[in-house]
């Protein structure tokens, strides 16, 4: 009863948070985990099932094409009956004169390097035939420990039979060649057909490799091992060259011979795969940890923790959620009174609930709403004085303009310039259409140059040979849009300070590319600014656009739009010399038709 009344206080202690956390983790992650580790066992066990049944076929594959060469090599010592000069020599007795026996020697090899060596298999290491005590050989590598004299021969204990022949193992002889291939040696009687007697007996030996050959494509896995025994266990090839010529002893404990099954080996599992040849009296195998095989399974088994993991998170987060519900509506409103504090006046809390919260939420949404449309207010009011001004700056320019425009159209009436009085009309003409159509905000470079080409005409027949004037454009940079009225105000102040002091003066205005932006530039021969004055038209081009501008001064309203329209790194730049003239370049950004139609709508042009 005690431990119970500690128990129950122990779970009463603990607070909703917490009980709410467990009972998630208790329903989710636990079962999460055990669900995952069973998918993972039974994806492990049908991977083994699968390579199980999978191995054995491909050992069958590699037992038929070993029967397949071995067939071919069965053929092998009957091709010396081909040769009646071989025949001859075998069947003739071995007392006879030395030359006779060099050159029976000669003949019978030089027949076995032909027959043998050089148009057959590439495995045979060599090939010996005896006869009458008499050794012949024809080998691709040095060899030792062949013949009579060192005991080698006769070899009557053979490992067993392939067909017709004898097979002996190099475990099994003394006979070694250079670099210590492995080797499994097939030994025929030669028999004359014509009389039944023996002959002599052929050696052909094979280098092991053409089965590895043939295995090869089951050695890619990790600690993979091959091998080709007897019944008995006597191994004839093995992947690790050491354990040819041993004995498999477990061969008596392997369930079948023909399937796959598992065993343990120094505390480590192993899939040992059998197949049984139909043909030779021999076993193919193969042997792999079964470690190996759940490596292949590593992608899944990754995925599977991550989805585990994912879950995990998702759950615990939910767990949490419902336990901090309570508070959750509090910390919403503090977040979005910081963003409020950082000045992001956009937010509308969502109210949820009439409670403490809720109340507090709808008055401090009212508050925000109270303060949006003050700020609505002040800004129309002054984009109303800014449009105002600009407007103002438009029309500014045309009084005096005006004035002596039409006071030089009447000198010329009174001169009977006829040709001179139309051209100035027409120009006035279009001018006038240009500057009365308030709808296009920003124009495209060629209406503006334009606008401008006339502008400096009707000042040529104002000022005649004082004033020159170029235009340097180029035809692809054309169709750019800028702000409207973004030159007229520059020339104008080049014209009226540079012919108040001087009597000639030279304008050039040019548009160029300089990646990625626009250059225009307006450069005059007149008297140039001073220093300080200069440097004060400077400080005032760097200043806030919105803040202490002069309507009276064109070029500061010129900057202050393109500023205000499309930032603070496009600007007004002025180079001046005294008495050299002066250079005002405008930078202004690429902007196409539809730009142009989008940055209109979003008042940036206005």
């Amino acid at each position: 009863m005690i431990f119970k009344r500690r128990n129950d206080s122990s779970r009463k202690s603990l607070s909703l948070t917490h009980k709410l956390i467990i009972s998630y983790v208790l329903l989710t992650v636990i079962p999460m985990a055990l669900l995952g580790l069973l998918a993972y066992s039974q994806y492990t066990s049908s991977i083994e099932k699968e390579v199980g049944k999978y191995t054995p076929r491909l050992l069958k594959q590699v037992n038929n094409n070993i029967e397949n060469e071995i067939r071919k090599l069965e053929a092998l010592p009957n091709l010396v009956y081909n040769s009646s000069d071989v025949m001859t020599i075998l069947r003739e007795s071995e007392e006879t004169t030395q030359s006779k026996r060099l050159r029976d020697k000669y003949i019978v090899e030089s027949y076995l390097t032909r027959t043998y060596l050089r148009n057959h298999t590439d495995n045979i290491l060599g090939v010996f035939l005896i006869s009458k005590n008499r050794v012949f050989s024809s080998t691709t590598l040095p060899y030792e420990n062949f013949g009579f004299h060192d005991g080698s021969l006769p070899y009557l204990n053979s490992l067993s039979k392939v067909g017709s022949m004898e097979v002996v193992l190099s475990s099994q002889i003394n006979l070694t060649f250079e670099g210590s291939p492995s080797y499994f040696m097939l030994i025929k009687e030669i028999t004359d057909f014509d009389n039944r007697k023996k002959l002599g007996t052929i050696y052909i030996v094979v280098d092991v490799t053409f089965i590895e050959q043939f295995a090869k494509d089951l050695l890619h896995e990790k600690d993979a091992e091959v091998w080709m025994m007897t019944k008995d266990g006597m191994i004839i090839y093995h992947s690790d060259r050491s354990k040819i010529g041993t004995v498999d002893r477990r061969i008596d404990k392997y369930p079948i011979l023909n399937g796959s099954f598992t065993i343990k080996k120094n505390g480590e599992r192993l899939l040992v795969s059998l197949n049984e040849s139909s043909v030779l009296p021999w076993v193919m195998a193969h042997s792999m940890p079964i470690k190996n095989l759940t490596e292949t399974t590593d992608l899944v088994r990754n995925v599977t923790i991550l989805i585990f993991i994912a879950f995990a998170l998702i759950t615990t987060a939910i767990s949490i959620f419902f336990a901090m519900n309570v508070t959750r509506p509090l910390n919403n409103l503090s977040k979005m009174m910081k963003e409020v504090e950082k000045g992001d006046l956009s937010i509308n809390i969502p109210v949820h609930s009439n409670d403490e919260v809720g109340q507090l939420a709808k008055s401090f949404n009212s508050m925000l709403m109270e303060i949006r449309e003050l700020i609505k207010q002040k800004y129309n009011v002054e984009l109303k004085q800014k449009t105002a001004e600009l407007y103002a700056l438009q029309s500014q320019i045309n009084p005096h303009f005006m004035y002596n425009t039409l006071e030089t159209i009447s000198m010329s009436v009174e001169e009977e310039k006829t040709e001179d009085v139309v051209t100035m009309l027409t120009l006035l003409g279009r001018m006038l259409r240009y500057s009365l159509n308030n709808k296009d905000k920003l124009v495209t470079i060629r209406n503006e140059l334009q606008h401008i080409e006339d502008y400096l005409r009707i000042q040529k027949f104002r000022f005649e040979e004082r004033l020159h004037f170029e235009i340097e454009k180029e035809e692809k940079l054309l169709e750019y849009y800028i702000p409207k009225f973004v030159l007229q105000p520059i020339i104008e102040n080049s014209i009226k300070y540079g012919l108040e002091k001087q009597r000639e003066l030279k304008v050039k205005i040019s548009v160029c590319e300089e990646h990625p932006d626009l250059i225009l530039t307006v450069l005059d021969s007149g008297p140039g600014i001073a220093k300080e004055k200069l440097e004060e038209l400077n400080e005032r081009l760097m200043a806030d656009p919105m803040l202490g501008r002069d309507s009276g001064i064109g070029i500061i309203n010129v900057n202050a739009r393109i500023t205000m329209i499309f930032g603070d790194q496009y600007r007004l730049s002025i180079t001046s010399h005294v008495n050299k003239g002066t250079m005002i370049k405008i930078r202004i950004p690429k902007i196409n038709a539809y730009q142009a139609n989008q940055l209109l709508l979003k008042g940036g042009g206005d």
